[in-house]
C-alpha cells in the first residue's frame, strides 16, 4: 500500500477564554480511587491479576501529571522502534514480537487520550486540535494493520515501519510541544489532577 498522505487543516483562531465557556465539567471522581481499588482487590483475593495491572499502569502514573505520563509512554514506544530498526529480514520472530509490544503500547495509550484527554480538549474549545490528533490515530491503526499483514521478511516491511515511526514522531512532537502544554497552562491544579486521575483509570482498565 502506498505511503499514507495526511491532510491537515487546523483553525488558527484563538480558543475562547475560560470565562466564555467552562473549561470542562467531568463528573466528580475521587483522586484516591486507584489506590483504594488496589486495596479492595487484595482484600477480595484477586491481588495477583490486579497487582499486574497496577504495575503496568504505575510506570505512567508515577511520572507525575497526565502530560508527563503520556510523554514517558511516547519515549517508551520509540525505544521499541529503535530495537525494530536493528532487525533484518531474517529476524521475523523478533519483528513479530516487537510489533506486538508496539501495538499494545499504542492501544493503551490511544485509549487514555481518546477517552479522557481529547474529550477534555474539545470541552475546553480546542476541538480542532482534538479532531486533528484523533484523525491521526486512525492512520496509526492503519500502519499497525499493514505491518501485521505484511510478511515480516518482506523487503518492504522495515521501510514501512520507518514511515510509521515518522508519523508517530510528528504526532508526538505536536502533542508534547504545542497542544498539551498550551492546554495544561489553562488548567487549575484541581482540573489537572482530575484529568490525570481519569486518564490513569482508563489506562488501568486496559493494562
Amino acid at each position: 500500500m502506498a505511503t499514507t498522505t495526511r491532510s491537515r487543516s487546523k483553525s488558527t483562531s484563538k480558543p475562547e477564554t475560560s470565562q466564555e465557556r467552562p473549561l470542562f465539567n467531568f463528573q466528580d471522581s475521587n483522586t484516591g480511587v486507584l489506590l483504594g481499588a488496589v486495596a479492595a482487590g487484595a482484600a477480595l483475593g484477586i491481588a495477583a491479576n490486579f497487582g499486574r495491572k497496577f504495575l503496568v499502569q504505575a510506570t505512567s502514573a508515577s511520572t507525575g501529571d497526565w502530560v508527563d505520563a503520556l510523554t514517558a509512554e511516547h519515549a517508551a514506544t520509540l525505544a521499541l522502534f529503535d530495537k525494530l530498526e536493528l532487525t533484518d529480514d531474517s529476524q521475523t520472530a523478533q519483528r513479530t514480537a516487537l510489533l506486538k509490544q508496539i501495538k499494545y503500547a499504542l492501544s493503551k495509550h490511544s485509549i487514555q487520550e481518546e477517552m479522557v484527554v481529547y474529550p477534555a480538549l474539545r470541552q475546553a474549545n480546542f476541538a480542532s486540535d482534538a479532531d486533528h490528533l484523533g484523525e491521526e490515530h486512525g492512520y496509526i491503526k492503519t500502519y499497525i494493520y499493514e505491518l501485521d499483514n505484511l510478511a515480516k521478511d518482506s523487503p518492504e516491511w522495515l521501510p514501512r515501519a520507518r514511515d510509521f515511526r515518522n508519523l508517530l514522531e510528528s504526532h508526538m512532537r505536536e502533542e508534547e510541544n504545542e497542544v498539551f502544554p498550551t492546554f495544561r497552562e489553562r488548567l487549575s491544579e484541581e482540573q489537572n489532577a482530575k484529568i490525570t486521575t481519569l486518564m490513569n483509570k482508563e489506562g488501568f482498565k486496559f493494562a
